[in-house]
């Protein structure tokens, strides 16, 4: 009697955690996106959040946080507490690039953070303003390198994905263009579009209405293969830069210290989201590429695009002013 006692107290210890990880999540979960609303990022954090609140049976509520290139979101969900009810969707701007540019982020990006998913990719294409006389990349290059510096290229910060594409395109091909950045996306592509600029990478689904309508030109996609959404766009790879890449990747996060039941389940119905057909085709119709994955591949990941950012930034002697 007196030992079936013994065997039954860390049973009754045990049960109550189980529980809990079982019952995860059983109130709101916040996600907060470090980018201002109506951008790439606060889209798919809607598309994906919805379909989580339907499979959780719990609200998720986004939290924009914008401002130093997503490191001020990055920042708060880094100091919030490890229960699984505030996560983050970031990109690789932030948790790739933004660390060879400043010098005084307030959290460690590999130790900070616990690493779910890689939600989705997004290609951007290399865009003309119709009045640059070039119709291909190629073209482009040749034009580069006949008036060295004069082409003016428009970007959406300094070390925002649409800058670091075309400084990798820049270093590839060794040429120079000069960079004007704006404080976004969208006053980056009214710029080109306004003829202020006459180049630019930029998201698929902005140009592809534009190009059609022949106000911009594309001339190249950043990924190695097509996007569907342009598919007679071809790649820069294609074009005479063998293996250039260049994307918007999207992966989600959560504090570190959190548990791995947590962690386990918001990977399984964060992959199970992104693999839903109406997600997919809401993500296609965005020019984005969904993807899921394993905490494993998003920490592979975001290794390689950081050595690779890296690179590029101190080869092409990047600073943030």
């Amino acid at each position: 009697m007196h030992r079936s006692h013994l065997v039954c107290i860390p049973l009754l210890l045990i049960a109550p955690v189980t529980a809990g990880a079982q019952e995860y999540p059983n109130k709101t979960v916040r996600m907060i996106i470090p980018w201002a609303a109506g951008g790439s990022t606060d889209s798919i954090g809607r598309i994906v959040g919805q379909k989580l609140a339907e499979y959780t049976g719990q609200q998720w509520i986004v939290d924009n946080r914008g401002g130093a290139t997503g490191t001020i979101g990055h920042a708060l969900a880094s100091k919030a507490p490890p229960d699984g009810y505030t996560l983050l969707l970031g990109t690789n701007s932030t948790f790739a690039i933004a660390p060879h540019l400043y010098k005084n982020i307030q959290y460690d990006n590999e130790t900070a953070f616990a690493p779910i998913s890689l939600v989705a990719v997004n290609p951007q294409i290399l865009t003309a303003h119709a009045s640059l006389p070039v119709k291909s990349a190629r073209e482009l290059i040749a034009l580069a390198r006949a008036q060295p510096g004069q082409i003016i290229f428009s970007s959406a910060g300094v070390g925002a994905t649409s800058h670091m594409a075309t400084e990798l395109f820049m270093n590839m091909a060794k040429i120079k263009m000069t960079h004007v950045p704006y404080k976004g996306g969208g006053p980056s592509f009214q710029a080109l579009l306004g003829g202020e600029t006459a180049l630019s990478f930029v998201d698929a689904i902005t140009v592809a209405p534009h190009a059609k309508a022949g106000r911009v030109r594309a001339l190249a996609t950043s990924t190695l293969k097509r996007t569907p959404l342009m598919p007679e766009v071809p790649t820069v790879h294609e074009s005479g830069l063998p293996n250039f890449e260049s994307v918007t990747s999207f992966g989600m996060f959560a504090p570190a210290g959190t548990s791995r039941d947590i962690l386990g389940k918001v990977n399984r119905e964060v992959v199970r989201a992104v693999a839903a057909a109406d997600v997919k085709e809401k993500l296609r119709g965005q020019g984005v590429d969904a993807v899921g994955s394993s905490p494993e591949e998003l920490v592979n990941h975001q290794k390689q695009e950081t050595a690779k950012w890296g690179k590029v930034i101190r080869e092409q002697g990047i600073k943030f002013e």
